[in-house]
């Protein structure tokens, strides 16, 4: 494109790296071009990047050369080179005047064949490696495949102690040199670029050096050649295959076709072992890289976790652990639970060792928080396999899926491992087939609360207590342990669960007062209730205790007569914002209206009806529920307040009345609502009347109206 009179051409040059020449005296300067076309108002109407090299003969360096003057003619003359180069120009032409001049006779001597390097193990170091002699390593990289393994393997045994490493830093040569060969010569030699990526993969140990990786674009050309790398494998897989159903095919007792199959095989086993060293290690130094996000989410847009998921199919468990881990790593961003999602894998390898199953089941841990992955994770029938490995890690599950573990040996071996996996036979408790299950240990779990007082494990006991039915009678004999525990101090978090337990023993069996009396349990229930006197939560438990100690009529008078009825109120006073303590309250007075003693000290000697009465409209529907149907107790036995609580409700109701007439005369601009005829309002069914009201039959239980009472001093939503 032509620029025209509105329109100028503008040329940028920006310096790259600088390298030696390969085989002559001659200086190699990479750099970029970028050419913009510009309008008259200086926009950027079209730009264009290249990039290009520029080669500078040096024909007259030798050894007796001035280099300082010769680099600062170079610099002068040069215009791509920039002035801060000049350094490294120095330091360049100094090593091309001392480098020898590679001979062109062939070398009948073959070259010592360096021994094969495990990464990240422990490695002696080659007495050969000096780092005084790097310009002789990188001089080898410029000769054949088996040279440049040679120079790379020296190379790598100087990366391999951090202290050389800074020195290694400050030779851009060498670097540039290895990153250039790997690029280049990859596909050459598997041994060659196992060996570069480990020298890079010790920089990359050190998050100061990963700018330094970026640079020479290292991480992108790892991708490129594990992709390639797992393509081959492909191939390899496909071509085995072939040869092992021709080898079945025709003739199972031919010498010759078993002899080239176990040739083959064996040559499959060896370039197996290589490429495995080779897609370790880059993907070890992928996972060094990906501590950057912005790296992590390069990778992922070049495909990581299909790369990643692609290699689970292997069997060498030092590359699954680093492919697991890599994979739990990327796991918490959702973008890659979505990719591993598509990727549809599932690996089950059953002689795994514990550190490849620790670090899978911390990614089965992470993508359970997906409910698809949860539900998936069930229908292949994961939970047995979980059951045997919960003494190496900690499983959640959702309430969905608790009651699948019923159907497993899963209960029986939690009741003998440690502490750490209490919290998940708490979820499990939760579930009443499981609790059935765990019962038959409960002697065990409650000596051994007993004896540590361990709060989780009391809270495990305590979700056991909840369920109705036959398990509640098994906690009969273990009721004065628990109230022992009660008034001992030590961890509050303990008693906490103590009384929660007690007060979910909801059962006729019971004998309460002996209870009482024998642990002298009421001063401590009264003193409790002060507010301020302990935690909340504390308070909470000894209100609900109180409940259930309540519907049995000697405990109901007992507690009557020791003034608890006053401190309930006071504490309602105190804590009547908090919904779930006004219910608990109101409904230790639902259970003791039942009583006939406890009704007439509730009625006569106390001001509970009032506050019942205040607390007939609440917001809260459960806490109106329940003083309604307390009030109706109330009511029907005694004349005074039943009259009180009618016109109440009188009044509550007809104020509703009048404001819903309001309402629509207003939304309809209707002067008379009823139209022309003058005594609809006379109507005696349009006012309040006791018909519709709940009465009490007299043989009726409290357990019906059980469901306001929280057993775990949770509020319940109705």
């Amino acid at each position: 494109m032509q620029p025209d009179e509105s329109q100028y051409l503008q040329r940028n040059c920006r310096t790259g790296d600088i390298d030696v020449h390969p085989t002559e005296k001659a200086l190699v300067v990479y750099y970029e071009v970028e050419a913009s076309i510009l309008r008259e108002t200086c926009n950027a109407r079209h730009e264009e990047k290249k990039e290009c090299q520029k080669i500078i003969r040096l024909r007259s360096l030798n050894a007796s050369t001035d280099i300082s003057a010769l680099a600062r003619k170079v610099v002068e003359e040069c215009k791509v080179i920039h002035p801060s180069k000049l350094a490294e120009v120095e330091h360049l032409l100094l090593y091309l005047q001392n480098r020898k001049k590679p001979s062109t006779e062939k070398k009948e001597k073959k070259p010592s064949k360096p021994r094969e390097l495990l990464p990240f193990e422990g490695m002696e170091i080659d007495e050969e490696a000096n780092i005084n002699k790097i310009d002789d390593y990188i001089e080898l990289l410029y000769e054949s495949i088996p040279e440049k393994i040679r120079g790379s393997t020296l190379i790598l045994h100087l990366a391999h102690i951090p202290d050389n490493l800074e020195e290694l830093l400050h030779n851009e040569i060498v670097l540039g040199a290895l990153a250039r060969v790997l690029g280049e010569d990859w596909k050459h030699s598997v041994e060659l670029a196992t060996t570069i990526i480990d020298i890079f993969f010790c920089f990359s140990s050190f998050s100061q050096f990963h700018g330094l990786i970026t640079h020479y674009k290292i991480g992108a050309l790892c991708m490129n050649i594990i992709e390639h790398e797992l393509k081959k494998y492909d191939l390899w897989q496909d071509e085995l295959e072939k040869k092992s159903k021709a080898y079945i095919l025709f003739d199972p007792e031919n010498q010759r076709l078993r002899k080239e199959h176990e040739k083959t095989l064996k040559k499959y086993q060896s370039l197996l072992v290589k490429q495995e060293q080779l897609l370790r290690v880059a993907f070890y130094l992928l996972l060094n890289l990906s501590e950057d996000t912005r790296m992590e989410l390069k990778m992922r847009n070049k495909n990581i976790v299909h790369l990643l998921v692609k290699s689970l199919e292997r069997d060498n468990e030092e590359l699954l652990v680093l492919v697991v881990s890599f994979l739990k790593k990327l796991s918490i961003f959702l973008e890659n639970k979505n990719d591993m999602v598509r990727s549809s894998w599932c690996q089950t390898h059953q002689k795994a060792d514990e550190e490849l199953m620790n670090v899978t089941l911390r990614l089965l841990h992470n993508l359970s928080f997906d409910t698809g992955l949860r539900t998936k994770m069930v229908r292949v029938g994961l939970l047995p396999k979980l059951t045997d490995l919960l003494g190496d890690d900690t499983h959640n599950v959702d309430d969905k899926s608790k009651s699948m573990f019923a159907y497993t040996d899963c209960i029986p071996q939690v009741k003998r491992i440690d502490t750490e996996l209490i919290s998940f036979c708490i979820n499990l408790a939760a579930n009443k087939t499981n609790a059935q299950i765990i019962c038959n240990g409960l002697k065990m779990l409650m000596k051994r609360a007993l004896k540590l007082k361990d709060p989780l494990l009391m809270k495990m006991i305590r979700n056991i207590s909840q369920h109705d039915g036959p398990l509640k009678q098994l906690f009969i004999d273990y009721v004065g342990y628990l109230a022992a525990q009660i008034k001992q101090e030590g961890d509050e978090e303990f008693v906490i669960e103590c009384l929660g337990t007690m007060a979910n023993l909801t059962i006729p069996d019971l004998d309460w007062e002996l209870l009482l009396k024998e642990y002298n349990l009421v001063p401590y229930l009264k003193d409790h209730l002060k507010p301020g006197s302990a935690e909340d939560d504390l308070i909470l438990e000894v209100v609900i205790m109180i409940g259930t100690v309540s519907m049995d009529d000697s405990c109901a008078v007992m507690l009557a007569k020791s003034g608890i009825i006053p401190a309930l109120i006071e504490l309602l006073n105190a804590q009547q914002e908090d919904d779930e303590f006004v219910c608990q309250i109101i409904y230790v007075f639902y259970q003791m209206v039942f009583h006939q003693a406890t009704r007439d000290v509730i009625i006569k000697d106390t001001q509970a009806p009032a506050y019942l009465i205040d607390l007939m409209h609440d917001k809260n529907v459960e806490i109106r529920q329940v003083c309604d149907n307390t009030l109706d107790i109330i009511a029907e036995y005694d004349e005074e307040w039943g009259k009180k609580i009618q016109s109440e409700k009188f009044r509550w109701h007809n104020s509703q009345w009048l404001e819903m007439v309001e309402s629509r005369q207003m939304e309809d601009g209707e002067p008379y609502l009823y139209g022309d005829e003058p005594g609809a309002l006379e109507q005696p069914d349009l006012f309040y009347s006791t018909d519709g009201m709940m009465v009490p039959e007299p043989g009726l239980s409290p357990d019906f109206y059980s469901q306001f009472h929280s057993q775990n001093g949770d509020l319940n939503t109705w």
